[in-house]
């Protein structure tokens, strides 16, 4: 059988070329070229596509097109076809990242380090979608015997399992396999564990590689559509905390979710990072035990402390998507003993930290380059908006003046480089949460537009519309003493 000219694909980024190279022309990268054979024209597989039944129109109605035939907007509208419908997970918190629960069709990637509860977490929703769906778990990583096993310590105490009658498993790692099970049984749920793998015997490169992880992909998202069965792909992540595998795979899919946090602690954070079905950005709260994951509901007490206020320390309230968080800040300033002073933050990014910094000395005096800086957000969450600015700034000070802020006190706003303070959105929810918390007064930008927020709740409201004037209003901080 004749086969094509060989195809250099890279590892990194999956650009191709008909040469090797030592590099990159994509990314750049070093050494991440491999040969990739491929089969020749009349050695493929063409799987065609199964002709769909004609559907009857009834009086008034317009008939249902074939798939593969193009429609007019309204035809779609007032198609006899079922209407789409999500799928409940088993989970409020995975429904509110997926925007209210799995797309029929849909392809969902879910990536996160090894370890972190990937496969725990769909497993679990597998046996919740199962009590009302057809739902087929594909191991492609471990044996139907394993997979047994982690089904038994899931298993509530005095419970048969979470294995049910709709559950199917099916432990294999050939693509075409796959591909037949998933056209005979026609679940309404596939889950993938995991699609790096899955191998497909047309390809000659290894299981994992970017051709092996793109044609896999591809195929099963050509038969997800055909089907309309929501697919769960989980994915690995690189050494760097990417999605393994090329940027394709992502564009592929219709949602990305990556499943953070750290392993020796018990919370873990579901997010969104592209979503086609729902907002970007959602965030979903989770507690491993000993029995699996288990829902968050109030997630604020993950990310408070609670011995009481202390130097150093400052609350602000953050808003991932619909959520707003409650969340304490801690700054600890000491003098160097090094040329330039040490800048470390966990949770905020450092050139927002240096900035902070700049503003702080150079319209409040304070000589915080001859200092170092350490910066930690409690609970290991990743605050990325500027709303913070301020609580950071005020954690600084508090620590550089040995401060304690008052109890019951939160500050947001955005700090700008003339040291004034910018209004934030979402102003209300977060003022909302400080105070169903029981939070009592609020630091905030001036020309807020608080008007009609301050007199439904019970909250002092203290508005500023410069740095120097929160940390006044918040810490008793006077800079023209210092």
């Amino acid at each position: 059988m004749a086969r094509s000219a060989p195809t250099f694909i890279c590892q990194a980024c999956g650009a191709q070329t008909r040469q090797f190279f030592g590099r990159c022309h994509g990314c750049g990268g070093w050494n991440t070229l491999v040969e990739q054979s491929g089969p020749a024209a009349d050695g493929r597989r063409r799987r065609a596509a199964p002709e769909a039944p004609a559907v009857r129109a009834g009086a008034g109605e317009q008939p249902a097109l074939a798939p593969g035939r193009p429609r007019r907007s309204e035809s779609i509208l007032t198609s006899v076809e079922r209407p789409l419908q999500r799928l409940a997970s088993g989970f409020a918190e995975f429904d509110r990242v997926l925007g209210g629960g799995l797309v029929p069709g849909a392809l969902v990637l879910v990536g996160g380090d090894p370890g972190i509860g990937k496969s725990t977490l769909l497993l679990q929703s597998a046996q919740a979608l199962a009590a009302t769906n057809s739902v087929l778990y594909v191991s492609a990583e471990e044996s139907a015997q394993q997979v047994r096993l982690r089904w038994s310590r899931l298993a509530p105490p005095g419970g048969a399992g979470p294995a049910g009658a709709g559950l199917q498993l099916l432990a294999e790692t050939d693509l075409e396999l796959v591909l037949q099970e998933l056209e005979a049984l026609r679940p309404a749920v596939a889950i993938i564990d995991s699609i790096q793998a899955l191998h497909d015997d047309q390809l000659s490169s290894a299981p994992g590689s970017v051709a092996q992880v793109r044609e896999c992909a591809g195929a099963l998202q050509r038969l997800a559509k055909r089907q309309d069965t929501a697919l769960l792909l989980v994915g690995h992540v690189t050494k760097e905390g990417m999605l393994a595998g090329p940027k394709v795979l992502e564009h592929l899919v219709d949602a990305v979710l990556t499943f953070e946090g750290d392993r020796f602690a018990s919370h873990r954070l579901l997010r969104a990072v592209k979503n086609r079905f729902g907002a970007t950005h959602e965030l979903g709260l989770f507690e491993m035990r000993d029995r699996g994951l288990a829902e968050v509901t109030n997630p604020s007490e993950l990310f408070l402390g609670h011995d009481g206020p202390a130097a150093g320390t400052a609350t602000i309230v953050a808003c991932e998507g619909t959520r707003s968080l409650v969340v304490e800040l801690q700054a600890l300033v000491s003098t160097t003993s090094y040329a330039s002073p040490r800048r470390t933050a966990t949770g905020i990014g450092i050139n927002r930290l240096h900035q902070i910094l700049a503003v702080l000395e150079k319209h409040m005096g304070l000589p915080l380059s001859r200092f170092d800086c350490y910066l930690a957000v409690a609970g290991g969450l990743d605050v990325e908006e500027p709303a913070a600015d301020l609580g950071v700034a005020a954690a600084v000070v508090a620590s550089y003046r040995d401060l304690t802020l008052p109890a019951g006190t939160v500050l947001v706003g955005e700090l700008g480089l003339g040291g004034q303070l910018r209004p934030v959105g979402q102003l209300e929810l977060r003022l909302q949460e400080a105070a169903r918390l029981g939070f009592r007064r609020a630091v905030v930008p001036r020309g807020s537009g608080l008007g009609g927020i301050a007199a439904g709740l019970d909250l002092q409201l203290l508005e500023a519309g410069t740095v120097a004037e929160a940390l006044v209003a918040g810490l008793g901080f006077d800079p023209a003493a210092d």
